[in-house]
């Protein structure tokens, strides 16, 4: 009776050690949050922001301003101004007026370009990695 249980025993902790070490292979996922209009206002109340496609861009970036981009197609326009609070919706921003013209480049995908009353500014997704 004895060598019976030692047998059911060893049998199960066989089994148990063969599922227990049996480790599934999975992928890693990394993503990149973006960051709300309100941490940018935090950091930088004077920060000059609209939002597009859930991603807040900003302008007046040194490195950003250096580079020589070119306009691509008209992706949207800003179609509200919030400059009261930080609650922010796509194609909204606080300092560009209702109408200004928002284009992609063909150099990067993370710059978009501004037109408005005849200025042109480089604006940057704002990321958190």
């Amino acid at each position: 009776m004895k060598s019976k249980n030692l047998f059911y025993g060893l049998i199960v902790l066989a089994l148990f050690l063969i599922t227990g070490c049996n480790i599934q292979k999975g992928t890693t996922t990394v993503t990149i949050d973006s960051i709300d209009a309100k941490e940018v206002l935090t950091l930088d109340s004077n920060s000059d922001i609209f939002q597009y496609k859930g991603v807040i861009y900003k302008t007046n970036i040194d490195w950003v301003e250096e580079l020589s981009l070119t306009k691509d197609v008209q992706v949207g326009e800003i179609k509200t101004k919030n400059d009261t609070n930080t609650n922010f919706k796509d194609e909204m921003s606080n300092k560009l007026p209702v109408g200004a013209k928002i284009f992609s480049t063909k150099e990067r995908g993370d710059i978009l370009i501004v037109e408005s009353e005849g200025e042109i500014k480089k604006y940057l997704a704002i990321v958190e990695g």
